[in-house]
């Protein structure tokens, strides 16, 4: 093996272990070390030694039944690419209380259609305030409320027979400052210390304070807490509590490494690297998207692939879409970071288009998004746990005839349900006085105007918003990647006021749209029966339709194999601003999906698809052949059409 020094291999018990541990770190290997040369230099020689080591233990301790998961994932690389994968996203104490109860529920799950399950930060976190479990204090255990770690196993264990992936959050940049590391600084042990950021004066810390921006400007101002027993003040960027993580010292990476390794052991198969984009601290940077944050993921990356080849990593990255691109790997990296990224221009630009009946800024901004490497995928989605930031670049506004500003003001206006005729319902998140830049916290269906229909009791209302969030999921389904489904959004499951009555969640507005899971609810909407009317409509009602119209969205997906992540979406012009118009070119065929973005019937010309997909065609969603042959063909109220080639 060039360039690597073989000595360094561990030798196992079993000589077919030696020889597929050798051949792995033949093909992955050279990844590993050069990305650990290009952060650490000179170190990098002692460092892979050191690496190879906690790569060996990990290997040595892989169950078997995950040793064949590896072996299947090898021989099916684009598992995570397939159309037939589909996401869910949840808190597992929310969703069914525990670990335990969460496999109880997983028939909710199968009938959804669902292959892949991200279930929130459930690592023990610190007690009190903790980021919503982003504050953690162990990343070996389970918070003790949802139960073990064992627990953690026998889960993805029962997940896995239905063919549902796990996935964890793994908190890449900081730690709750009752971490073990962080207890250890406290205690004067020059070890950890050295883990953390620290400085003695101010001096430093206001020179960085120069460029960096306030993730938390409300209630966590400033990037640095004074810490008393440390006599120093440490790197904090997200709250006072968590401690951002030196990863210029390599400790940090063979902590990591070896945690990764652990938690990939116990049945974890995507692991979502958390605030990723945060990692390196360059002075006169916002300390974001640092190339060494691209190199030690790779690094990571190569590692784990030798180990467990059956994980994933995905990026938590939220950022511009120059940057998310270096995510999936550009350069040296095309296609060695993550595996998967999260679109969140999609996400914003979808919300963008249903405020303003008006497609032209999508299109700009999906138009330049740079192309990814074609062994990875996106993460689409309509909703998370986050709030929703209007990234929106000026550029892009701009070139689409609008002010930038003036649109971002528009659209917290609008999803506040201040602007006049919004059918929104939202709650402003981080406030900037001095720019006016607002966030919007807000479940998917109150946000979408199903929580004002319903109160209005109008089923002209309630279908209109239905229409809107199917919409919105009919659309991250169709754009190729792993769809995401956030908890509650298949029932329609509104903002949920009572965070305000819990001492732990009161200061953050997020928490509207991290609901507890309404099973009556879920059992009404797939329940005989429709719960309802046209005339008298209720949730249920509402529930079921959307319950019904996304499991049919997923599997008609399923059938389709032009949705394979390898094949891009491209931004047709539309002759109407309340169209948005995709197109993938596949192998079997082109497919072309069009979005009305407004309450309106809209005529679109056929002569405008018939070049990209013929006269006959299939229209996946109904199931319909469709002529193209007459001059139009109308698209109803938020229809959307998935045309192909017949």
């Amino acid at each position: 093996m060039a360039d690597q020094p073989t000595a360094f291999l561990p030798v196992f018990e079993d000589p077919a272990d030696t020889d597929t541990f050798r051949l792995r770190v033949e093909r992955y290997g050279p990844d590993l070390l050069d990305g650990l040369r290009r952060v650490y230099g000179e170190r990098a020689t002692e460092l892979h030694e050191r690496v190879l080591g906690i790569m060996g233990a990990g290997f040595a301790a892989r169950p078997h039944d995950l040793r064949l998961l590896d072996e299947a994932r090898l021989l099916h690389p684009d598992w995570l690419q397939e159309p037939g994968m589909v996401g869910y996203v949840a808190y597992a104490d929310r969703f069914a209380g525990t670990l335990a109860g969460v496999g109880e529920r997983l028939d909710h799950l199968t009938r959804l259609g669902v292959t892949y399950l991200h279930l929130m930060p459930l690592l023990k976190p610190r007690e009190g305030e903790n980021d919503g479990g982003y504050a953690v204090a162990d990343f070996r255990a389970v918070r003790p409320d949802l139960g073990t770690m064992d627990d953690l196993e026998a889960l993805a264990g029962h997940l896995r027979e239905r063919g549902i992936s796990l996935v964890l959050d793994l908190v890449l940049n900081h730690v709750a400052a009752e971490h073990e590391w962080a207890l250890r600084a406290r205690a004067g042990d020059p070890r950890y210390r050295a883990y953390f950021h620290v400085f003695g004066d101010r001096e430093q810390p206001d020179a960085f304070e120069r460029t960096l921006p306030e993730v938390f400007p409300d209630f966590a101002p400033g990037n640095f807490t004074w810490v008393e027993e440390l006599g120093g003040w440490v790197w904090t960027t997200f709250n006072s509590y968590q401690w951002d993580l030196d990863w210029s010292n390599p400790d940090v990476f063979c902590e990591f490494l070896d945690i990764i390794l652990h938690l990939a052991n116990r049945g974890v198969e995507v692991l979502r690297l958390d605030a990723i984009a945060f990692l390196w601290k360059r002075l006169g940077t916002d300390c974001q998207n640092q190339p060494e944050v691209h190199h030690l993921t790779r690094a990571l990356r190569a590692a784990v692939r030798v180990v467990a080849p059956a994980v994933a990593f995905k990026a938590e990255a939220i950022v511009g879409p120059t940057d998310l691109a270096t995510y999936l790997g550009t350069g040296v990296n095309h296609g060695k970071v993550s595996d998967m990224a999260y679109h969140n221009s999609l996400m914003v630009q979808l919300w963008s288009a249903l405020a303003s009946r008006d497609t032209r800024l999508t299109e700009v901004a999906l138009s330049r998004i740079p192309a990814k490497p074609a062994t990875t995928t996106w993460g689409t989605y309509v909703r998370c746990h986050d709030d929703i930031g209007w990234a929106i670049g000026d550029d892009d506004a701009r070139r689409a005839l609008l002010d930038g500003h003036a649109h971002r003001v528009f659209l917290s206006d609008f999803y506040a349900g201040h602007f006049p005729g919004s059918f929104a319902r939202g709650l402003v998140f981080q406030h900037n006085p001095a720019t006016n830049d607002r966030r919007i916290s807000g479940a998917c269906a109150s946000l979408a105007g199903l929580e004002v229909a319903l109160e209005a009791g109008r089923g002209d209302a309630v279908d209109l918003a239905i229409r809107r969030i199917m919409l919105l999921h009919t659309a991250i389904m169709g754009f190729g990647g792993v769809p995401l489904l956030y908890m509650g959004d298949e029932l329609g499951l509104l903002n949920d006021r009572s965070f305000a009555d819990d001492p732990d969640h009161a200061r953050d507005n997020r928490w509207v749209h991290r609901p507890r899971m309404d099973w009556g609810l879920a059992a009404a909407a797939t329940s005989e029966g429709d719960g309802g009317s046209d005339d008298v409509v209720t949730h249920a009602w509402a529930a079921r339709r959307v319950f019904a119209g996304l499991r049919h969205v997923a599997e008609v997906r399923a059938a389709t194999p032009h949705l394979h992540a390898r094949t891009e979406s491209r931004v047709l012009s539309s002759p109407d601003a309340r169209l948005l118009i995709l197109k993938r070119d596949h192998p079997l065929g082109a497919m072309v999906q069009v979005y009305n973005v407004s309450e309106d019937w809209v005529e679109l010309s056929c002569g405008i698809l018939r070049g990209h997909v013929g006269v006959v065609v299939d229209e996946r969603l109904s199931g319909f052949e469709y002529s193209l042959a007459p001059p139009t063909l109308t698209v109803e109220p938020y229809g959307a059409l998935w045309l192909t080639v017949r």
